[in-house]
């Protein structure tokens, strides 16, 4: 008797501990949470994400374009793309419906979509130990009222919740923000920034600005970026853009305040932009800032190409970003190639208006105001000793015109020392810089949730600078390290044993 009881009790434990796993099971489905443990967030939609999704008016329809006959790689891709999209669904409370769909041999649908702007991808894999080319879809489509964004291709999930939430703002706008390029004055040609004007288009109205012509700024921009002026403007120019500022609009100024030409020539950059700056309390030195923390550049002599650590190319890491400003809160690495200090000049600023020096350089910085020299094999010592420099401001706040005298407004402005760190060639090796760039056009032009968002994507997480002692260390700890522990363990263990059997004689 008393087995059957123990049997009847183990069957008894069993049965109630399946069903309390199968209530678990159902509260889950009914409830939803996730716990990310990783610094960043990256496995779940951040805050903005969760309010942008909860505060619709109406229903946003995301449908998802993905192949069934995807290769073996971006099988994992589909359902990191489900997850995300299923927490979106869940804090949309309705409001967001999510669709997979399979194009397979649907023709009209694929024409459909490509209309849309999803095109087929040519995929490779391999099947039968052959190597072939197969076609596939991996997009999206977020539709909200009449209006529908488009998220072409698919690659990854590093920046995919920043392109959702965009899409879903920028479809949900009553009014999309105008952006305005600043054309002519020797400014970054169209192409080459092109990378750079295609991320801000995805949110933004942009347009080239022809101030030539017309004489004045469309009051319909939100934000005027001028970047890298190499010519003087007139009075004319700069008492429009007195103007555009005086009606409400903000300012982003790339401006190098030495100009870099071919064979590495430089010379001071004085195109009188620089003044109506300073007038407003901004300052760009006609200067290069260096620093021993530098990024890497490559050069050619005669017939041989060679990479160095660069002086003149600063790169900033995570302590030379204001932490309370959020468009640089959690940048992670930025190299700025030949950049001029940026000063604040407080007394020329309403006591309310809100500054920060946005970018400081390393503590062993120093400058050259003259005769610069950018040979990397000739990099002039520091004459003034070394120290933090700024490179970035940013004011926000009152402001008194230029041009019509005593007259006040309120306006944003970000002024960088350096235009090249947005062009096409740079871009590509310094992926960071883009979203710094991004990062000071929301700030200008809409709120800071996307800044958050785009954050979160670290793509560099750089080894701070080490003493030679504690790299010697580091170096030797790497090819000895692991063979001494097994050494130490092996002669403890050792040790250890002979002291057991001692004990047991």
């Amino acid at each position: 008797m008393s087995k059957i009881l123990v049997k009847l009790n183990k069957s008894i434990t069993i049965i109630l501990v399946i069903a309390i796993l199968g209530v678990i099971n159902f509260i889950s489905y009914q409830m939803f949470y996730r716990l990310d443990i990783t610094e960043t967030n990256d496995f779940s939609i951040s805050k903005a994400s969760k309010d942008t999704a909860g505060n619709l008016d109406d229903v946003v329809s995301i449908k998802a374009y993905f192949s069934e006959n995807l290769p073996a790689q971006f099988i994992a891709l589909r359902q990191e793309v489900a997850d995300i999209l299923a927490e979106y669904e869940t804090y949309g409370r309705g409001k967001i419906k999510v669709e997979f769909i399979d194009p397979g041999n649907d023709e009209e649908l694929k024409s459909r979509i490509y209309a849309a702007g999803i095109p087929p991808l040519q995929l490779n894999v391999v099947e039968k130990d052959k190597y072939q080319v197969t076609e596939g879809y991996m997009g999206m489509t977020i539709g909200y009222g009449d209006k529908t964004e488009v998220i072409p291709v698919i690659e990854g999930t590093e920046d995919l919740e920043y392109r959702i939430t965009a899409a879903i703002k920028k479809a949900a706008a009553r009014e999309t923000p105008g952006l305005g390029w600043l054309a002519g004055y020797g400014t970054v040609a169209p192409e080459q920034r092109s990378i750079a004007a295609k991320k801000l288009a995805e949110i933004y109205e942009a347009e080239e600005v022809d101030l030539k012509s017309t004489g004045e700024i469309p009051k319909n921009l939100k934000t005027l970026i001028i970047a890298g002026p190499m010519e003087k403007f007139d009075d004319k120019a700069l008492k429009a853009i007195d103007s555009f500022l005086s009606g409400g609009g903000n300012l982003l100024a790339l401006i190098d305040g030495v100009k870099v030409g071919d064979g590495l020539s430089a010379e001071k950059n004085i195109t009188g932009l620089e003044g109506l700056l300073a007038k407003y309390g901004i300052k760009v030195e006609n200067n290069l800032i260096l620093d021993q923390q530098s990024g890497v550049a490559s050069f050619n002599q005669g017939f041989i190409a060679f990479s160095v650590e660069y002086p003149y190319w600063p790169k900033i890491l995570k302590e030379g970003f204001d932490k309370d400003i959020s468009a640089v809160a959690n940048l992670e690495t930025v190299v700025l190639p030949w950049v001029s200090g940026v000063d604040i000049i407080k007394d020329k600023m309403d006591k309310d208006t809100r500054v920060s020096n946005l970018i400081m350089s390393s503590e062993k910085s120093w400058k050259v105001s003259d005769g610069f020299n950018l040979s990397p094999q000739n990099i002039p010592a520091p004459a003034d000793g070394r120290g933090k420099y700024s490179l970035a401001a940013l004011a926000v706040g009152n402001f008194t015109s230029a041009y019509e005298n005593g007259k006040t407004f309120s306006s944003r402005m970000a002024v960088v020392g350096d235009s090249d760190f947005i062009k096409d060639s740079f871009l590509r090796n310094a992926p960071d810089n883009l979203a710094l760039f991004q990062n000071l056009a929301d700030l200008l032009s809409l709120d800071e949730d996307l800044i958050n968002i785009r954050s979160k994507a670290i793509s560099s997480r750089p080894i701070k600078e080490l003493s030679e002692t504690g790299k010697a260390a580091a170096r030797y700890g790497n090819v000895f390290g692991i063979t001494i522990l097994v050494i130490v363990l092996g002669t403890i263990r050792y040790v250890s044993r002979r002291r057991r059997k001692k004990s047991e004689v």
